[in-house]
């Protein structure tokens, strides 16, 4: 498995944060830095769909959230469970461990 400069590395802009995955990581690690806002939310899940509304209304189209792979532009969806972001990490996952 490569490792330091020879690592795999990945950026993505998510929610106006800039993110770096390097590898090697596992799948729960990947979804959790890609949708990292979900998960760091303190709030109940009724204030957490109140505030995901307000920001899916006042979303900037020219400001996407995308991730940057070997194979292209990807867009990140809000929802981490939809069948689209269960690819998105699978393939950011086969793109971390090219040795596997």
């Amino acid at each position: 498995m490569a490792t330091g400069a020879d690592s795999a590395r990945i950026t993505a802009k998510v929610h106006g944060r800039d993110i770096t995955l390097d590898g090697p990581l596992t799948k729960d690690e990947i979804r959790n830095r890609i949708w990292w806002w979900q998960s760091a939310d303190p709030r109940t899940s009724e204030e957490q769909e109140d505030g995901q509304h307000e920001r899916d209304n006042s979303h900037d189209d020219s400001r996407k959230d995308v991730i940057i792979t070997l194979g292209g532009y990807y867009e990140v969806s809000a929802d981490p469970r939809t069948p689209e972001a269960e690819r998105l990490v699978e393939l950011v996952y086969d793109e971390l461990h090219p040795d596997e």
